[in-house]
């Protein structure tokens, strides 16, 4: 595990939550809403944040777990499922692409633009149309790109990030404006939540013909709206998935719980992710 960044100090005693950094990024704009009074941990992946999570480092972590241009966040969907880790709470970020250069550079002059492979996807059509021969190179955060800047390079930055001698665009550089993030807070075991309006699970099926149809029959006949459903391959299991869905519903109602209990008894694995309004 990396070491974090350095992180600002919460007053005496402050809870602490961790996400992805360095400073400026997403995920630390979305951890300041999530967990006003927490001292905020950077760290270098998604997958440290989890880890001084599962260890008591810190009280919470937050992670994106979908974008509403590019679908699930993956690596995160995995780190869900594989850490005894719970989503109490979720918020939506707003998220506003501007290219960065250093102050003084041509954008004749760019070679190389720099960020998240995210933000690179999503400002994919402005980059064709304006730097068809510069190389995209992926970074572990948007914020982290502002650090690989020189004379020939550019990155792709929210607008909320401001550093001497960085100029950002004056219009948002995404292909589709409309574009938000949802980030979870995430607390270890299996949380607290006691009412909620959104259920979130992953399950696996049996390697047969019908059985998602069997999976998703068992919210039909319970009246619960779906609003998510993706699949990742088993990583030990090559042609076999595991689905995370999300519904509509009540965690603390009868019909809720009865819907659980028969996904669990249907499935050949089961985890319950998150409940949160």
């Amino acid at each position: 595990m990396g070491k974090p960044y350095e992180t600002e100090k919460g007053r005496g005693g402050a809870l602490k939550a961790s996400c992805l950094g360095p400073a400026g990024s997403y995920s630390e704009l979305a951890a300041r809403e999530l967990c006003k009074g927490c001292e905020i941990v950077l760290c270098h992946s998604f997958s440290d944040a989890v880890s001084l999570l599962v260890g008591g480092e810190v009280d919470c972590a937050v992670l994106p777990v979908e974008n509403s241009l590019n679908g699930g966040v993956l690596p995160v969907l995995d780190l869900l499922a594989g850490a005894d880790i719970f989503g109490e709470e979720e918020y939506l970020l707003p998220i506003d692409h501007r290219l960065a250069m250093l102050e003084g550079v041509r954008r004749e002059d760019i070679k190389t633009v720099y960020s998240h492979e995210q933000a690179l996807g999503q400002c994919a059509r402005y980059l064709h149309e304006n730097f068809p021969s510069a190389a995209l190179i992926a970074t572990a955060s948007t914020a982290e790109s502002v650090s690989r800047l020189d004379l020939s390079s550019a990155g792709i930055v929210g607008a909320h990030v401001k550093r001497e001698g960085l100029v950002l665009s004056a219009e948002n550089i995404a292909d589709n404006k409309q574009n938000f993030t949802r980030f979870l807070r995430v607390v270890r075991g299996e949380g607290s939540v006691r009412r909620s309006s959104m259920v979130f699970l992953c399950a696996e099926c049996a390697h047969q013909p019908g059985s998602l149809l069997g999976l998703l029959a068992i919210f039909y006949r319970h009246g619960l709206n779906l609003t998510r459903i993706e699949s990742r391959p088993l990583k030990d299991s090559f042609g076999q998935y595991r689905f995370f869905i999300e519904f509509a519903g009540d965690i603390a109602s009868a019909e809720v719980r009865e819907a659980l209990s028969e996904v669990k008894a249907y499935c050949t694995a089961f985890k319950l992710l998150g409940a949160y309004l």
